[in-house]
């Protein structure tokens, strides 16, 4: 057994232990989103901190717990907060939430961040599902019996077109765009901005890339969205900082909100 396993056995065998059900949808919530389901009944919470092994997120906005609520008739497993590879420089710290995913024995997965636009039509407050991404991290990875290389979206088409018809069939409005996911922690610069809009990316971001090639690796599916929370360097005029990220993130909670209580429902 590796050390990552036998780390991995540790953090599951803790959290079983605290668990009341099971779950089979997660939900990873990103910067200024931790409170988007908070009307949401709790059946469980565990502090990260207190789960042998698990890493710990440092980043504001993201406040480390696990909670399982209940949508419908469903539960939902949420991942409170998310490690990203600036704080630890760790590979394997920004996969064990999904190593852990797998191991509790979800079968689907949504991602939620918050994102710069970089397409010129977004303004600050959009609703983008991810089609596709871009992985600008120059942070390589291979795990065992598990291809480095794949050729098709990592992103569900099922559950891109679900949350599409849902979405229309209430009246919120949702964009569609490629994602671009940058190791960070420092803010593209103008150039940057303008490199990754010649790429075909729509929306720019620290997080996501890696854990969602990582678990549609291993048979998770997975929907993302993102929440623009801003105009990226030079799509803009005023400065970013990460605190008109987080309030951005509180002005969306009602209407996202909304629509992942109920896509959850009807997952």
């Amino acid at each position: 057994m590796t050390q990552l396993e036998d780390k991995l056995r540790s953090s599951v065998d803790f959290i079983r232990g605290q668990l009341v059900s099971s779950s089979e949808i997660g939900l990873v919530l990103g910067s200024g989103l931790g409170d988007l389901l908070d009307a949401l009944p709790v059946e469980a919470m565990i502090t990260t901190a207190d789960i042998p092994h698990y890493p710990r997120p440092s980043t504001e906005g993201h406040k480390g717990r696990l909670l399982v609520l209940k949508a419908g008739e469903r539960r939902l497993l949420v991942f409170q907060g998310r490690t990203h590879f600036y704080e630890h420089n760790d590979i394997d710290a920004v996969l064990y939430p999904v190593h852990v995913a797998q191991r509790l024995g979800l079968k689907t997965l949504v991602v939620t961040n918050a994102a710069g636009g970089v397409n010129r039509t977004f303004r600050a407050g959009d609703i983008m599902v991810i089609v596709d991404q871009i992985n600008l991290t120059a942070i390589p990875f291979t795990e065992e019996g598990v291809s480095s290389n794949r050729n098709a979206s990592p992103y569900s088409n099922r559950l891109i077109e679900k949350t599409l018809a849902l979405s229309a069939s209430v009246g919120i409005p949702v964009r569609t765009g490629v994602y671009a996911g940058v190791k960070g922690p420092s803010y593209e610069t103008a150039g940057e901005v303008e490199m990754i809009r010649r790429l075909g990316g729509d929306a720019v971001g620290m997080s996501t890339v890696l854990e969602v090639s990582f678990a549609s690796r291993i048979g998770i599916e997975v929907l993302g969205i993102s929440c623009i929370s801003n105009l990226a360097t030079g799509a803009g005029s005023s400065k970013l900082s990460h605190q008109e990220v987080t309030e951005v993130g509180k002005q969306m909670k009602q209407t996202l909100g909304a629509l992942l209580t109920m896509l959850i429902s009807n997952l």
